[in-house]
């Protein structure tokens, strides 16, 4: 496998157990790690203590061998409603003061949600100040910000025209997280996604889909991993890092067993690319 390339894993395929997850932040890093991931992205949901130890989580990630990619955050505005602006904008600015203790970590903002009636123009206006807002917010911390769009029930952006629309009106220094999954789902091609708004890509997020459209484990989809990874790497800000993300049932029956094996599928997969 070429040196190019990093493996994460995103704690989101827990998350989504919901009370049926039990566990905490180190079960989660001890199961990443011994799926051999070197690099993990975390929700602000799956944090837990850790949220007010910045240098205990440090330590616990030098103990797994792990490095932070992400934080991935949300907000119950969902990012476009006009009257909570200014406290989504302060609660970046204190995530921001977190994640700037782990060097080249990001911060990923979740996609924009529709939580009220309205004309869906004005709500990308909305959302497009909240994230340059908060890119500048992030920006004073020294923390790079990506938004990572979604195709879930009411996202604000789940297809070509809404991408174009959101990225139209945001500054071009706001990055992206690419969502092979997320873009399939949306009636995108991935490949021209990540042609068109290519220098907005920081890393991916790699998950797979059947045809149609249903979440599957990865290798047993419609994903061209070989070709996502080449499109990344001609991405001027790209990381280095493909953050595998899993979403499928089987997950849900075993989140550590699923990691691990679409950690083995990549690995075999870019190797058999020369990649």
């Amino acid at each position: 496998m070429g040196q190019d390339f990093r493996l994460g894993c995103q704690t989101f395929t827990w998350e989504m157990l919901g009370a049926g997850w039990t566990g905490g932040p180190d079960d989660l890093l001890a199961a990443i790690a011994a799926a051999g991931y070197t690099g993990i992205e975390i929700t602000d949901k799956m944090i837990g203590h850790y949220i007010d130890d910045p240098a205990g989580f440090a330590a616990a990630l030098d103990r797994a061998g792990l490095t932070l990619v992400a934080y991935a955050t949300a907000s119950a505005s969902g990012y476009c409603e006009a009257s909570q602006v200014a406290a989504d904008v302060a609660r970046m600015r204190e995530t921001a003061r977190f994640v700037a203790r782990f060097p080249g970590a990001l911060i990923s903002m979740g996609s924009a949600t529709v939580m009220s009636p309205g004309p869906r123009a004005a709500k990308h206006d909305i959302a497009a100040q909240v994230y340059d807002a908060c890119f500048e917010a992030a920006a004073a911390e020294g923390v790079a910000l990506a938004v990572h769009p979604s195709s879930h029930h009411d996202t604000l952006i789940f297809d070509e025209a809404d991408y174009a629309a959101l990225f139209d009106r945001m500054d071009p220094r706001v990055g992206w997280v690419p969502d092979t999954g997320h873009i399939l789902r949306g009636g995108q091609s991935v490949a021209a996604a990540m042609t068109r708004w290519r220098d907005r890509i920081r890393y991916v997020h790699l998950k797979d889909v059947d045809a149609a459209g249903d979440w599957a484990m990865l290798g047993q989809g419609v994903v061209t991993v070989a070709e996502v990874a080449r499109l990344a790497a001609r991405a001027p800000h790209f990381t280095g890092w493909l953050v595998l993300e899993e979403e499928s049932e089987t997950a849900g029956s075993d989140p550590a067993a699923a990691v691990a094996t679409n950690h083995r599928v990549l690995r075999q997969m870019l190797t058999a690319e020369g990649l």
